[in-house]
């Protein structure tokens, strides 16, 4: 749970130099988007899909003994880059750390001010996806 909040404490430190420039801070999101590697399309399958989500978003994972490792993808870059925030703070965490986790980020960025309300629909069930993974795997 430490390492989660450390990490969102680092996400919001990085969203603060954008001082809330709506356009800066969508440009930073799909830049974001842009560094994670796309996932095989053999992944691109309906069991993989997040639901609840306006574009399309794959998510996988597997479990070792440091925690979780995520891949995920999504057709458009800014969905993209908010999965992104989210694989960066689940991954190496135990099902009981992601269960536990409480996501403040998203709220002291003011994220949901320059996604709108359909992608904060979509990062809501993006967000319950990993915690369905955690607790299938308790």
């Amino acid at each position: 749970m430490k390492k989660i909040n450390t990490i969102q404490k680092k996400i919001i430190e990085e969203f603060k130099i954008l001082d809330q420039d709506f356009e800066m801070t969508l440009n930073y999101l799909m830049e974001l988007g842009d560094k994670v590697p796309p996932i095989k399309e053999k992944y691109k399958i309906e069991e993989n899909i997040i639901k609840g989500c306006q574009s399309q978003v794959w998510l996988t994972y597997k479990l070792n003994n440091n925690g979780f490792t995520f891949s995920g993808d999504s057709n458009t870059e800014i969905t993209k880059g908010l999965l992104s925030l989210l694989i960066r703070i689940y991954s190496d965490c135990s099902p009981k750390e992601i269960i536990d986790s409480n996501l403040f980020f998203i709220e002291e960025i003011g994220l949901n001010r320059f996604i709108g309300t359909q992608r904060s629909n979509g990062l809501k069930s993006m967000k319950n996806k990993f915690k369905i993974f955690a607790l299938s795997n308790i």
